[in-house]
């Protein structure tokens, strides 16, 4: 769908008309005037009226950012100069080839390679096995979903997404003479598996509410419509999935929500054999599990909230034995099993650690240690069993993003590769710290700060959060962030409750009925900010996406002063309505996150009191960017669009209100590297033109 601009730009604001709409629940009674913003016939959206106001919205944001184009035009410029056009990845070897990814000059999209191992690095072996820049062509939008090769290496799986529904089709075609294969499955949003000496493909279907209630299998050259359903979840609120075990003899079949889970196993060269269950699902307890012989490897939190990491034999999967036990120091994220040692990786008070451990002699463990005092660090990709050295990843806010390979044997790191920053980049010019600011109940909140040491003290300062879910924000690196730096601005990432930055604990102290602890948090941070002398009460720009964007919405309702600029990203501002709707894609997959407000009137009540459109009031708002997708199934348009119409029909100053939606776009926003760059400096002109800052 084109976005279309009026030949004379519009001189005010849309006002979406009020059309009386309510609801009641729990003898609470609700009003909703913009409720008619939601097109009846979601998830198609064609109604005249809803557009035309979107498209009206998207003219006015045009209108205002007009006179900033040549300023955004240069931002671009400048961001884009930092990114290496041509540049690849470090080949990994799988199998009997290297692998690799490439972007060529200026092109939007990657290119992925394979050589045979031991061929001349020359150029001369080198096959491309899949043109991403060819499959996007002639798409506004373009995602790659899966891609997977076969054991053999004779075939190539993937899948698409070419209008940002996250309904993805999946392909397969034979690798060494690009013959793309009859077979065509709609609607996937999962992995490709290969099973049965790569004669079939294991997948997740999207159903009509976008879930994934359902593992299936596709015998290569046969219809999809024969496809086996290998298992079904009858709980809505629950995902499927599939996954191979480490040494991939074992498909592991997944189904869960935010707190339970329950695993069922299967051989990979027999996937129509009966599954085993590991240990049937019990509320509040999460569980994933791997393969080594014939044990069982399980990451619980069944005892300790932060995870345990337990053993059990095959032929009695729900036997669980310590290996490693839960601790309140050391918050257990994941492991990986390699045939001679494991990996388990996670956190002590914030910060990455990782682990080789051996299988004869559980006492030895060996960390994997890093130069900086904060840092982000994992496990790449490592996909062979049998290593004698681990693929590791590494940033912080002022280190660009390195490649290392670690020696397991004499426990020695050595770098493959640094991001390189074409323009130029001094790290000696930069300073980070990692500070603990105390909240109103005494909590004490890690921030991370980068900032330039000539900065002046007091300067412009933009604050960013996301918590929820148990996601982490990690201190790494951003080339696009170093626009807002340079220019005198510290940039802040606030590790507030709601993610799992300080293990599960912090994630269980920002949802539910803790979920305005979240919202304290981040207000309290800049308070704290403010009080060190970092910046001043409305010299703070922050941002945030999705649930995020929520949090924007929080904040601003309780404490609008602070904030000199927003930018409030796919916002899930309309969260009682949401949750109050079963039939939206997410939302009893949700309630475990927020609370089901159809039976538990103390959810309701607790939602209504925070929810960021149900809250907005009469009252001076700061300056306001706000960008939905279309085609957005995780936080639905209207969200964000009905946000926008009450806060233009109640907010008592003049400041700006912008919303900017992408009528070809989801989730995302738009696709590609540098598309998604214009974005960035949309919204970096937007935080500088309205704190004054010269750009």
């Amino acid at each position: 769908m084109e976005q279309t601009t009026p030949a004379t730009p519009p001189a005010t604001p849309p006002i979406a008309p009020k059309k009386p709409s309510s609801f009641t629940r729990h003898g609470i009674t609700v009003s909703d005037d913009y409720a008619w913003l939601r097109d009846p016939g979601y998830p198609k959206v064609e109604d005249a009226e809803v557009l035309d106001h979107l498209k009206a919205e998207n003219a006015w944001f045009e209108a205002r950012m007009q006179p900033h184009q040549g300023t955004i035009d240069a931002l671009f410029t400048e961001m884009r100069a930092r990114v290496k056009e041509a540049d690849k990845s470090v080949p990994q070897k799988d199998g009997d080839f290297l692998y690799w990814i490439e972007f060529e000059e200026g092109a939007e999209y990657k290119k992925w390679w394979r050589r045979p191992v031991g061929a001349a690095d020359d150029g001369s072996a080198d096959e491309l096995i899949l043109d991403e820049v060819a499959l996007a062509a002639g798409h506004d939008y373009f995602r790659l979903g899966a891609i997977s090769v076969s054991n053999d290496g004779s075939k190539l799986a993937w899948s698409v997404d070419d209008n940002g529904s996250e309904r993805f089709t999946a392909r397969i075609k034979v690798i060494a003479t690009g013959e793309v294969l009859p077979d065509v499955i709609e609607g996937t949003n999962s992995g490709l598996i290969w099973v049965k000496g790569d004669s079939g493909l294991v997948y997740s279907l999207a159903n009509e509410n976008w879930r994934t209630d359902n593992v299936r299998l596709h015998w290569l050259g046969q219809p999809v419509d024969q496809d086996v359903e290998l298992y079904h979840e009858d709980d809505e609120g629950f995902r499927a999935g599939a996954a191979l075990s480490a040494n991939e003899k074992w498909l592991i079949l997944s189904t869960g929500d935010h707190e339970t889970s329950e695993v069922r196993l299967v051989p990979a060269d027999d996937p129509l054999a009966p599954l085993k269950l590991v240990k049937a699902r019990q509320a509040g307890v999460e569980y994933d599990v791997d393969v080594r012989d014939d044990t069982l490897f399980v990451h619980t939190n069944d005892t300790h909230e932060n995870f345990r990491l337990a053993t059990a034999p095959l032929a009695a999967p729900g036997e669980w034995t310590t290996l490693i036990e839960g601790s309140d120091d050391f918050y257990l994220t994941g492991f990986d099993l390699f045939r001679d040692f494991y990996v388990v990786e996670g956190r002590v008070r914030g910060l990455d650690r990782i682990e080789v451990r051996y299988y004869d002699d559980p006492a030895r463990i060996e960390p994997i240690t890093f130069p900086e005092a904060s840092y982000e660090a994992s496990l790449g990709d490592n996909p062979e069993w049998a290593v004698e050295k681990l693929r590791v990843s590494y940033e912080s806010m002022v280190s660009p993003a390195s490649v290392y390979d670690y020696h397991v044997a004499d426990k020695s790191l050595e770098l493959l590769k640094v991001q390189e920053i074409p323009s130029g980049y001094d790290a000696s010019l930069y300073e980070t710290a990692r500070l603990e600011i105390t909240a109103r109940d005494g909590t004490r909140v890690p921030v991370s700060v980068v900032w330039r040491k000539d900065r002046a003290q007091g300067g412009p300062l933009h604050l960013y959060g996301y918590g929820a879910y148990g996601i982490a924000i990690g201190p790494g690196f951003s080339t696009t962030r170093l626009s807002l730096v340079d220019r005198g601005f510290a940039y802040a990432i606030a590790h507030i409750r709601g993610g799992d930055d300080l293990g599960r604990r912090w994630y269980k102290d920002g949802k539910l009925d803790k979920r305005t602890n979240t919202f304290n948090d981040f207000v309290d941070v800049a308070r704290g900010l403010i009080d060190r002398g970092f910046t001043q009460e409305g010299r703070i720009s922050i941002s945030g996406g999705s649930a995020g964007g929520e949090l924007m919405g929080a904040v601003i309702n309780s404490d609008p002063h602070l904030f000199g600029a927003v930018v409030a990203h796919v916002p899930f501002v309309d969260v009682l309505n949401t949750m109050l709707d079963e039939s939206l894609p997410l939302t009893p997959g949700e309630w475990p996150e927020w609370g089901n407000p159809i039976e538990d009137a103390a959810a309701f009540e607790l939602i209504r009191a925070y929810s960021p459109y149900d809250q907005v009031k009469p009252q001076a708002y700061p300056p306001l960017l706000v960008t939905a997708g279309l085609n957005d199934p995780r936080v639905t348009y209207w969200e964000p669009a009905k946000w926008v119409a009450r806060l233009r029909e109640l907010k008592t100053d003049d400041n700006e209100l912008l919303l900017k939606t992408n009528m070809g776009a989801g989730h995302g926003g738009k696709s590609g590297r540098f598309e998604s760059l214009k974005e960035m400096a949309e919204e970096f002109v937007f935080v500088l033109w309205q704190l004054g800052v010269p750009a």
